[in-house]
């Protein structure tokens, strides 16, 4: 089983994230958080969800957190998101984000490897 988490920006690989990297306390508090704020509901594709289960905890992240990471060049934040995402779901293998036009589509990949 790979140990790493590749992220995919139109179809270009732009990072891979070794799942077993430890997380350091600060994240892991800042992780932490993040999970109490998503407990309090989340807003996904114009739908509010109350109780969110864990992939759409991580569609979540990856669109908000990991994206925005991302288009602001904030290693620290893209690491959290990162560990965010490997820590609550361990399968995960592969995200996917397409620009069309105005819409960003992400897609998270659990068979996938290349």
């Amino acid at each position: 089983m790979s140990s790493l988490l590749k992220i995919y920006i139109n179809g270009t690989e732009f990072l891979k994230y070794d799942k077993n990297t430890r997380i350091p306390g600060k994240q892991r508090q800042y992780l932490d958080g993040m999970d109490l704020d998503i407990d309090e509901g989340i807003e996904l594709n114009g739908e509010i969800i109350n109780s969110p289960n864990k992939e759409q905890r991580a569609n979540y992240v990856a669109m908000s957190s990991l994206l925005y990471a991302i288009g602001q060049q904030s290693e620290d934040m893209i690491s959290a998101t990162c560990a965010y995402l490997a820590s609550h779901l361990p399968e995960l293998k592969q995200i996917r984000a397409t620009e069309e036009g105005e819409e960003i589509i992400m897609d998270l990949i659990f068979d996938e490897v290349n």
